[in-house]
């Protein structure tokens, strides 16, 4: 009997509660950081006296920030508690961005910026490790792929009701009401949440038995194939680099693309700000189905690669077309829409290439290694389209530079091993 025949008749009690805390964590935590776009299409810029390359700029160093804590949390997230990391950072996010409220200045800005990096830069890395602990390979794509819905649904939410707030009462409350909710997650988040199958109170007998053997023999299959890895050894390994540059470059076009999207809808439809916030959710709302169907095509085939690759040039070819069509209003929208269907579509795949390369001692470091070389696509992307816009007064040219990007991350995913050497797609069970 296959593992995917098994694992269907084990309780999913796991499902109902990792997931839907993590999603909902993440979502406000993606939201606090993206918010600044349409705080700045909606009067920011305008109040502190910001251009175009100072707010890309602004939103491009959260990420030096992001950068400081993404191994310690990965290491820790795997030896210690990822639960108790993740509840001190959500009340320090949360503050910083209500702080983000009351900035009268481009060096506020800049400040607290850097320090809501720093603050949320080790959860991404904790929370792989945390969904790598409860959910086998053969599960990790689609577990992923539902957490990372998250980022979707934080972008769904954030156009419209950011916008709304913003007509309602000013860019200032975006960072107030954002941050204040954020904080509130806490009283979620501890209860429903445990590190690992054994320490759950509420999981039955067969559903820990069965995860805690396949855990096992995730680890034994390393263990055969070499002795203990160390960070200094992965550092070598030019795996490690090319998984660095594909999320790099996705990086580097996506939050260009979110930074700048309610600016571009701005000037092609010349729409206030609350229309501009509900317009920018229908490309985020459209990623959800890609998000699902791109990690289930993924789990079901066993082969990571072109479900990584393959987003990537879904992205840069609706980029370049929504450029190419931006004189028939509605034809660019319907590309940037189009986009939405693969915004996010490579990542459930790609966070299941780490702990299928790299043993399970430093698999959670390797993540955080990934996450902040990675990110700094994210300072790239928006501070590259700001200073393009600032020098030459193109967009075209700045959004032609993001499609770029996925273009090589795209070739880079084909130069990965054919085959990892863990194959959740072969594997059996008796």
């Amino acid at each position: 009997m296959s593992i995917q025949q098994v694992s269907e008749k084990i309780p999913q009690q796991r499902w109902l509660r990792i997931i839907p805390p993590a999603i909902l964590v993440y979502i406000f935590s993606f939201m606090d950081r993206t918010n600044l776009g349409i705080a700045v299409a909606g009067g920011m810029a305008e109040s502190i006296g910001m251009t175009a390359s100072m707010a890309g700029l602004a939103s491009g160093v959260f990420f030096f920030g992001y950068l400081l804590l993404q191994i310690p949390a990965g290491h820790l997230a795997e030896r210690g508690s990822a639960k108790k990391f993740i509840a001190i950072t959500i009340a320090i996010w949360g503050g910083l961005s209500v702080a983000t409220g009351f900035v009268t200045e481009t060096w506020q800005l800049m400040v607290l910026r850097f320090l809501l990096g720093v603050s949320e830069g080790g959860v991404w890395p904790a929370m792989l490790v945390m969904l790598a602990h409860w959910f086998p390979p053969e599960e990790r794509a689609r577990a992923n792929a539902f957490f990372i819905m998250n980022l979707a649904i934080a972008c769904v939410i954030t156009g419209p009701l950011s916008g709304w707030i913003i007509s309602q009462w000013g860019w200032n409350y975006v960072f107030f009401v954002e941050g204040a909710l954020s904080i509130a997650l806490i009283f979620v988040w501890w209860p429903m949440i445990a590190d690992r199958p054994e320490n759950a109170k509420w999981i039955s007998a067969a559903e820990r038995d069965y995860l805690i053997k396949r855990m096992k023999e995730e680890r034994d299959a390393f263990k055969g194939e070499r002795g203990p890895v160390s960070y200094k050894e992965i550092l070598g390994d030019i795996n490690l680099w090319k998984l660095s540059y594909i999320y790099f470059g996705y990086q580097v076009g996506i939050y260009g693309f979110i930074m700048w999207l309610p600016t571009i809808l701005k000037t092609l439809t010349k729409a206030g700000i609350a229309q501009v916030g509900y317009l920018s959710a229908l490309p985020y709302l459209i990623a959800i189905p890609g998000m699902y169907v791109f990690a289930a095509w993924s789990d079901r085939s066993g082969n990571r690669k072109p479900y990584v690759a393959f987003p990537a040039i879904g992205m840069a070819v609706c980029l370049v077309f929504s450029v190419v069509f931006k004189e028939q209003l509605w034809i660019s929208y319907a590309f940037l829409c189009a986009l939405g269907f693969f915004w996010q579509a490579y990542n459930g795949p790609f966070w299941t290439l780490p702990p299928m390369l790299f043993p399970p001692e430093v698999a959670g470091g390797a993540r955080g290694i990934i996450n902040a070389l990675g990110n700094m696509g994210g300072f790239v992307g928006p501070f590259a389209v700001g200073w393009i816009v600032t020098t030459w007064g193109s967009m075209d040219m700045g959004i032609y530079v993001l499609a770029f990007f996925f273009v090589t991350a795209s070739i880079v995913t084909y130069t990965l091993p054919t085959r990892s050497k863990i194959s959740s797609k072969s594997s059996k069970v008796s």
